[in-house]
């Protein structure tokens, strides 16, 4: 007889293979970090032994649950912000906490708590996105569990980075380090499209494909960010990350709730995984995935919890539950993802999902050993019927709960038996963990009288670039500014023509910026109004920082739709003073040597400061500042305006 180290028996075995074979008594012979027969009990007592038997008792021996799209870390922040809008809820609280807060500490703490969470409920692998992701790995490989772990990139400074390029090469060192590790997969994980510039988008495609590792993203997770897309760049977004080359990598897609059939196509085409969120997505009303559609076109599709702190929790059991009952209230079809179909994407489909299943999702000779022990002797689970195969996973999806778990094991290690953890104090977590909850409490009630915070409130809000580049100069004599640029041999890419109506606000602390309130007022070629566009800005302090030629401008800055009336908008932030600025503005797109920049000709009405010419461009990279930086000076030269002294306030510092 072969020998080995353990033999599970008396088990009803569900392989969750492609066959979807079962044993109604059946037994799995586990040697090292691998499963080496799967089968009858009988055929499998008959050819092995092992230092140990363990009786399952007639309990379910199933692949672990596979957690396809999470955030681990994020179990910190559970229930600090809930019942807010999608843009509210993440501009507002999530992303102002995490700055204040995520450090690798925070990170390594959140993650524990969620693994001791994971591993109660059933789950052996998950797939997270997040910062200081090498912390993540370190905490999970620790625990023991099997994790694809994305390191976040956007275009916003983040807690474990100053820029994108600092992400990048965090991304870089943390994939070296982790690659071919048996229980971690390191990922490149750019947030999401309206959170990456196109750059971006093509340098985590080029990373991830350059080691072969997967590629984590969220994608038409809202309505707005499908609408804010077409209206943009005039394609859904799945076509515009085809368009950054995102499908060179082994995708992730989070989400996918607004996709049309083109897209599930593209999706399947190009082997991405689909990780659905069906409690994050009811709980921020993000909307109902055409799963059953992406499945029927050979889209492999997961399960996935989301976060802590747009869920609640990371209870598997309730996630695969509500993705069968989703699916058939949504499509009104009582047939649209069976039992047997949600168990498979919270296993072997997830698996296939994350790019993980040559390594787990099923109980296949070969396979990791990631196995668990579901015990449906319950009273919420009695009776059982056996007539039809189908039942058991019937009994599993509709009936068991997350704490009918009783045993879990991971690449062939206990994680939990008896219900009880091996790797993880609970007791030490929680406390700890509220400690984290008292100071951000104590953080968030300081900050409810922000000025930020009100903004954020009113839903719609953008971050704009990091930096700006911005130089002007006040025209002593009329100019021509429009042949002046015709005669320059500057690119001109197109023009507009506006008059605008600024009222900024100011507050007692200087700190908190000042709000502009603009009217824009579009003007057609004979100067008639074509339509009005009204806009919020909230206009950080600003800092200069010196550079050769010019003047960096770095600044806070966000935007928000001005949907209300100026009255509307006194009344709400409560300005201590307020300042009108009164222009005409036509504005033109140059490009020069290969750089965008804006070029602007004011004449103001009121105050009467007179007329100028400001030359203004943006970026989200500090070295692309300092270039743009150099280029701006060499643009005003190439102008040849006469003029030669340079102002780099704004215009309300100059009134």
């Amino acid at each position: 007889m072969k020998k080995t180290d353990t033999i599970f028996k008396n088990a009803i075995v569900l392989t969750m293979d492609e066959e979807m074979h079962q044993f109604a008594r059946g037994a799995v012979a586990v040697s090292g970090e691998k499963i080496i027969a799967v089968g009858d009990e009988k055929e499998i007592l008959s050819k092995y032994e092992a230092e140990e038997i363990i009786d399952a008792g007639g309990k379910v021996l199933m692949p672990g649950l596979v957690n396809a799209h999470t955030h681990v870390p994020m179990t910190l922040l559970r229930g600090l912000a809930d019942d807010l809008r999608l843009d509210v809820w993440l501009m507002g609280y999530m992303m102002p906490v995490e700055r204040e807060f995520v450090t690798p500490e925070f990170v390594r703490l959140g993650t524990q708590l969620a693994c001791a969470e994971l591993i109660r409920s059933g789950v052996t692998t998950f797939a997270d996105m997040y910062y200081f992701e090498d912390d993540v790995a370190e905490a999970t490989a620790e625990a023991g569990l099997r994790a694809l772990c994305g390191e976040s990139v956007m275009k916003f400074p983040a807690p474990d980075a100053e820029s994108y390029e600092d992400s990048l090469a965090y991304t870089r060192k943390f994939i070296q380090k982790w690659k071919d590790h048996p229980l971690i997969t390191p990922a490149v994980a750019p947030h999401a499209p309206f959170t990456c510039t196109p750059e971006i988008l093509q340098a985590c495609a080029a990373l991830a494909d350059e080691f072969d590792v997967p590629l984590h993203i969220h994608i038409a997770e809202t309505e707005f960010e499908v609408e804010n897309m077409r209206e943009t760049e005039g394609i859904p977004v799945v076509p515009y990350v085809k368009k950054q080359n995102l499908f060179d990598a082994k995708v992730v897609a989070a989400h996918c709730v607004h996709i049309d059939i083109g897209e599930i196509r593209t999706l399947e085409q190009s082997g991405a995984g689909v990780a659905h969120n069906p409690s994050s997505n009811m709980k921020l009303a993000s909307g109902f995935a055409p799963v059953q559609k992406m499945i029927d076109e050979g889209v492999n599709v997961g399960i996935g919890t989301d976060g802590t702190a747009s869920n609640n929790d990371l209870d598997m059991f309730e996630e695969i539950r509500l993705a069968a009952f989703i699916a058939k209230g949504h499509s009104g079809d009582p047939t649209a993802v069976s039992a047997d179909l949600a168990l498979t994407m919270g296993t072997r489909l997830g698996a296939k999902a994350i790019h993980l299943s040559h390594q787990t999702g099923s109980l296949q000779v070969g396979l990791s050993a990631d196995l668990i022990l579901v015990d449906l002797n319950q009273l919420h689970n009695a009776p059982s019927f056996r007539r039809d195969p189908k039942n058991i996973y019937v009994q599993l999806v509709y009936a068991a709960k997350a704490n009918d778990v009783t045993d879990v094991m991971v690449n062939g290690k206990f994680l939990m038996r008896e219900r009880e953890l091996l790797t993880l104090n609970e007791a030490d977590l929680i406390a700890k963990a509220q400690v984290y909850a008292e100071k951000i409490d104590a953080f968030l009630l300081k900050r409810e009288g922000s000025l930020f915070s009100k903004l954020i409130a009113l839903g719609g809000s953008s971050e704009e670039e990091s930096f700006e580049v911005q130089t002007k100069v006040k025209l002593a004599k009329q100019v021509d500014v429009a042949s002046v640029l015709a005669n320059s041999g500057i690119d001109l890419l197109y023009s507009r023509h506006y008059r605008e109506y600024d009222v900024y606000f100011s507050f007692d602390d200087p700190t908190q910026g000042r709000l502009r309130y603009r009217e824009d007022e579009f003007l057609d070629d004979k100067g008639e109004m074509e339509r009005v566009r009204g806009r919020l800005t909230l206009i950080g302090q600003a800092s200069k920082e010196e550079f050769t030629d010019d003047v960096l401008l770095s600044r806070s800055r966000y935007l928000a739709p001005a949907t209300n009336s100026l009255r509307f908008y006194r009344e709400y932030f409560k300005p201590q003073s307020e300042q009108v600025i009164l222009k005409e503005r036509r504005r033109w797109l140059i490009e020069f040597e290969d750089t965008k920049f804006y070029i602007n000709f004011d004449k103001f009405d009121k105050p009467d400061l007179g007329n100028f010419l400001e030359i203004k461009t943006r970026t989200w990279s500090r070295e692309d500042a300092k270039k743009k930086a150099n280029l701006t000076s060499k643009l005003l030269d190439c102008l040849n305006l006469g003029e030669s002294a340079t102002i780099t306030d704004d215009y309300i510092e100059l009134v």
